[in-house]
């Protein structure tokens, strides 16, 4: 849990949530960050006093300055891991998500739950998954990437791609980093003068940029468990979109577990998911996000293959509706790491 990117708050609530689910369920749980090495049962209450998920996540400047103790760290910690069953992967973004932690443990021949490495490294890349998207008969929204501006002529280079991205895809679009989640680093453009500045922003947590359609209608997401898809989820956030506050912030959504559409519409969004899964070679459970539009068609947005697992988070809410509690959630991707690894029940 922890780790280094935009979202560690969020992977440190998931994980002491998860930790706790587990020991309830009678297992031995060695609580770990990546970042700062294992964590006392003190440490864990300490982080459980306060609100571990701050308003507004941490500092590059902060993350940048962790980072150079993740390897440290888990050279530390490796020796142990191979003592372990299964290592409960509860990390979000970053090296946790984007398939090196999974390298590591791959190398070292230590079992975890969720993808492997490959797939991790696929759905973190927003541009490479939309790709798989297509191929796959997966709807998404048309997009452009941007590139860095730069040289003697970067005002002009800049406002030569703004009227591309206008022309292709029209106002309003959404700008985001093309590797990181929670919506970190995501705007939503409706005026072409903002268009830039929108895109410095979203360079700033990511080398790539993407700009997308923006697709009016509704937020729905679906989970898969195993190779099942959970009931449908509807998310109706306070703000414009399903943002960093409106994610993990008491009041400022509503989600609806199930969603309010009929059942062929069901039907049909959850056949969606279990596509862009195999298109992704996903394994274990991973959480498929989509734009509804108000015409009726599904757009996926992303998938995110270590979905959160906080109070607020949406997988355990569809697993609910399925009638499984939280620590039978946990336990669930433990046994299907655990077969998928050869080690069986």
């Amino acid at each position: 849990m922890g780790g280094t990117s935009a979202e560690r708050d969020v992977s440190l609530a998931s994980g002491l949530r998860v930790t706790e689910a587990l020991r309830s369920r009678g297992h031995e749980v060695t609580a770990i960050d990546t970042a700062r090495g294992p964590l006392s049962r003190d440490d864990e209450r300490a982080l459980l006093a306060r609100p571990v998920v701050q308003p507004t996540p941490p500092s590059q400047s902060e993350l940048h300055r962790m980072a150079k103790e993740t390897l440290p760290q888990m050279q530390r910690v490796l020796p142990s891991l191979r003592d372990a069953d299964i290592v409960f992967l509860g990390l979000h973004g970053g090296a946790g998500e984007d398939g090196t932690i999974q390298a590591l443990l791959d190398l070292a021949g230590i079992p975890y739950t969720g993808s492997g490495h490959l797939a991790s490294a696929l759905a973190m890349d927003k541009d490479l998954s939309k790709h798989l998207f297509v191929r796959s008969d997966v709807g998404t929204a048309d997009w452009l990437m941007a590139m860095p501006a730069s040289g003697k002529d970067k005002e002009s280079a800049g406002k030569r791609f703004r009227d591309e991205a206008i022309a292709k895809l029209g106002l309003p679009v959404v700008v985001k980093p093309s590797k990181q989640g929670s919506t970190v680093g995501l705007s939503v453009v409706k005026r072409a003068g903002e268009l830039a500045a929108a895109i410095a922003e979203a360079f700033q947590f990511d080398d790539e940029v993407m700009i997308e359609r923006f697709i009016a209608g509704r937020e729905l997401t679906v989970g898969i468990l195993g190779e099942e898809a959970l009931p449908v989820g509807e998310i109706i956030p306070k703000h414009e979109i399903y943002d960093y506050e409106c994610k993990y912030q008491a009041g400022m959504a509503v989600e609806e577990f199930p969603a309010k559409i009929n059942a062929a519409q069901t039907s049909e969004v959850q056949e969606c998911a279990r596509r862009a899964f195999r298109a992704l070679k996903l394994r274990g459970y991973a959480r498929i996000d989509f734009r509804m539009s108000e015409q009726g068609g599904f757009y996926c947005l992303e998938a995110n293959t270590l979905p959160g697992m906080t109070q607020t988070s949406l997988i355990p809410q569809a697993a609910a509706a399925a009638g499984l509690t939280f620590p039978e959630l946990c336990e669930r991707i433990v046994r299907i790491a655990l077969e998928a690894h050869g080690q069986g029940g």
